[in-house]
Order: C-alpha cells, then sequence, then structure tokens
C-alpha cells in the first residue's frame, strides 16, 4: 500500500504536533480549505478578504491600521517591512534578541539597507536601555525604522513592548515602530494601537491556527505615509499600490481563495472563544509546560534556555540539552515511535536544545500527552529526568480544585 507521512493506516490516532509553527489546525479550518474556488468576479471573494481584513484587526488590537496580506509566510512580510519603510541604502536597527533578530537583519542588509544591531545577551530579552543609546547616536535619523521581533520562537523568549516603545520614546527618535508578532499574535497580549505601532509584520502559521501561506502586515497612517514617501523600487511588495478596493489590486493577482476561507473560519473561532480566554488558555499551557521542565530539570541534565521566568515565551519552551546529546535523535525517537513532533533549536543554539511549541489549536489534554512521549523518548536516549509529566499534571490538578 502507498503511504504518504500525512496518511498511513499502519499508525492509528493522530500524531501530535509540538511545533512552535506550523501548528495544529482545528477541523473546521481544515474543512474551510477545501471549499470550492470561485470565479474573480464572484462578489463573496471580496467578502471573504473583508471578513479576513475586519477579522484581523481586533486580534492586533488595532481600529484603524490598514492590513495587507501576501501569498508568503512570515520572510516574506519581513521582506514587505524592508522594501515599504526603509529607502535605499537606508538604515534601521534591529535589536538583539535571537536567531530571528538576525534573520531579519541579513534578510534587509541582502536588500541593501544598512543594519544597526544591539548586542544580544544569550537567555535574555531585548535591552530596552541599548535601543534608547543607538537612537540617541544616531543625531542625524538616518534610522528610518526600529525593527522589533516580540517572540523569538528559538530562544523561546518574549520581550517586553512596552518596555521598548518606551525606550523608542525616549530616545525622542522619529524611528518607525516596527513588530514581529508571527509568533506571538493570539498568544501574548499585544495592542497595536495602544502601543504605538507603527507595523505589525505576522503569519498564519502558528497562533492564527492555519496552514502556511498567508503573510500580513498592519499600519498606521504614519507608516503608510512613510511608504508613499519612500523611493525604494518595489513591485509585489507594494502596500501603496495594494490599498485598492479591488481584491486583485490587494493582492497582486489571484487571491489565495481557500487560505482565505481558512483564515476566516480560523479568526470566527478565536471570536467565539473570546481574545482574553485565547491568551489566558496559552498561559496556562505554557505554565503546564514549564512545570514539566522544572521536573525534568530536578535531574540536572536539563534547564530552561530562558533565565528569567518572565520572559519566557507563552508559545514555545527552548530547553537546553547536556554537550553531545543527539537532538535529532531525539526528535526522531519522539516523532516516528511515539507519535509526537518537537522542534530542535535554530541558528547558535542548533544542537544545544529543544523546543516545545504550546500554541494554536491545543489543549491540557494533548499537551500533557505530548510531554508524556517527550520525557519517555528522553528517559529512552539516556538522558537524566525528573519526574516532568508528574509535575505537569500536579500543577492542572491544582488549577482545577
Amino acid at each position: 500500500m502507498t503511504t504518504t507521512p500525512y496518511l498511513d493506516a499502519r499508525i492509528p490516532g493522530r500524531r501530535l504536533l509540538q511545533s512552535p509553527g506550523p501548528t495544529p489546525i482545528p477541523e473546521a479550518v481544515m474543512q474551510a480549505l477545501t471549499s470550492p474556488c470561485m470565479d474573480m468576479g464572484d462578489p463573496r471573494v471580496d467578502e471573504t478578504i473583508a471578513a479576513c481584513e475586519t477579522g484581523l484587526k481586533p486580534v492586533l488590537g488595532t481600529r484603524d491600521g490598514d492590513v495587507f496580506f501576501f501569498i508568503s509566510n512570515g520572510h516574506g512580510a519581513w521582506e514587505a517591512a524592508i522594501e515599504n519603510l526603509v529607502p535605499p541604502g537606508g538604515a534601521v536597527l534591529v535589536p538583539g534578541t535571537g536567531h530571528f533578530s538576525e534573520g531579519w537583519a541579513v534578510q534587509a542588509e541582502a536588500l541593501g539597507r544598512r543594519v544597526v544591531r544591539t548586542p544580544w545577551v544569550e537567555g535574555l530579552p531585548i535591552d530596552a536601555a541599548a535601543i534608547t543609546q543607538a537612537l540617541r547616536d544616531d543625531p542625524r535619523h538616518e534610522i528610518a525604522a526600529v525593527f522589533v521581533v516580540h517572540t523569538d520562537t528559538s530562544s523561546g523568549i518574549t520581550s517586553d513592548l512596552a518596555a521598548l516603545r518606551a525606550a523608542l520614546t525616549a530616545s525622542g527618535h522619529p524611528a518607525l515602530f516596527v513588530v514581529d508578532v508571527v509568533a506571538s499574535l493570539g498568544v501574548e497580549p499585544f495592542d497595536f494601537d495602544a502601543l504605538g505601532v507603527d507595523m505589525a509584520v505576522g503569519a498564519s502559521q502558528k497562533g492564527l491556527m492555519c496552514p502556511p501561506g498567508v503573510g500580513f502586515v498592519a499600519t498606521s497612517a504614519r507608516a503608510f505615509a512613510a511608504a508613499q514617501r519612500n523611493p525604494a523600487p518595489r513591485f509585489y511588495w507594494d502596500i501603496v499600490a495594494r490599498k485598492s478596493p479591488l481584491s486583485y489590486r490587494k493582492f497582486c493577482g489571484t487571491p489565495p481563495q481557500n487560505l482565505l476561507a481558512a483564515l476566516r473560519v480560523a479568526l470566527g473561532l478565536l471570536q467565539q472563544e473570546g481574545l482574553p480566554q485565547v491568551l489566558a488558555r496559552h498561559r496556562r499551557l505554557a505554565g503546564l509546560t514549564h512545570a514539566a521542565v522544572e521536573g525534568w530539570a530536578e535531574a540536572g541534565a536539563l534547564g530552561f534556555f530562558a533565565r528569567d521566568a518572565a520572559c519566557r515565551s507563552n508559545a514555545v519552551t527552548t530547553i537546553t540539552v547536556p554537550p553531545g546529546t543527539d537532538v535529532d535523535a531525539l526528535r526522531a525517537l519522539a516523532r516516528e515511535d511515539y507519535q509526537v513532533a518537537f522542534a530542535g533549536a535554530l541558528g547558535p543554539l542548533h544542537g544545544r536544545g529543544f523546543r516545545i511549541g504550546h500554541l494554536g489549536d491545543q489543549n491540557p489534554a494533548n499537551l500533557l500527552g505530548a510531554i508524556a512521549a517527550i520525557e519517555a523518548a528522553l528517559r529512552a536516549q539516556g538522558v537524566p529526568v525528573g519526574d516532568g509529566i508528574g509535575r505537569a499534571v500536579r500543577r492542572l490538578a491544582a488549577e482545577e480544585r
């Protein structure tokens, strides 16, 4: 019998996906993906796009910001931010937060921009004071924008956006405040308007519980005006050209109808659950995972990469391992024998840890099953661990009292 990784009769049940992205997709969203395509003149195409724009705004925390969609992942949305906001040869400040801040910086440099970086200290969030100083060191205001990664999914660290906004304000610099919410939207508190964000950069495959394929940016009036003034040559990524009532213009061509149908349903599910409840569920799932890691750490081999408990992400937890641990073998064992898929660490953390995602369409039951399987894989690989699953279960039981 021919099999695929996604459909194999020899594997009963469902493989648990504990990656920080893509994340588990609700059944209703999966069903929406099978919707038949419509002709471009069908008014329901425009209705679907409008529903996604309208539905995304309260998740972002904006009333007046414009939302622009792209057929892309988060890196495509990064490029949209660079090309629309930073002129050719212009400068951008990218505060250090780990693998993904460096990735955004490298992408900006590849597109001909100059990047000012602030140092990153492993295990810690973005240094707000370093942002203030870097901007004060730019008296000619050559830095067009500050590109901040809210949650770095390699390190499992979430930075305090209110503190970073205050740091930018304290500098007196006019740079735009641009925030990557790819891993934090629908998981961590985020209020575009209250924080004075000029552009938010996101994607569909994490807290929004959709397949990869839809990137987006939300802009303030100030950011859109900056894009209008920006002489950088661009076409597909041009938000000025995409500001149109025509669906063809909004997507620079054919919209991804099935992905948008899925996103519309996913946003409806978040609305039905209620955003405060969605955020509380993610805090709870993170707490169960953190309890498990605390239990594992009692044996002295594993630990949290994030040094400060206050900056540990509600989306993903990064766990350090002893030198010489074969993380890829651990992941393969868990995936193929125990049907739980989780992630390795990226960039400078590669081989030094693994990551458990606890975001999207998740509940305590599936998470505890995944934690138990991961603990079994760790024990099978000979990694010393304490009673992680027991500690997580006890935490859940205490919450239910």
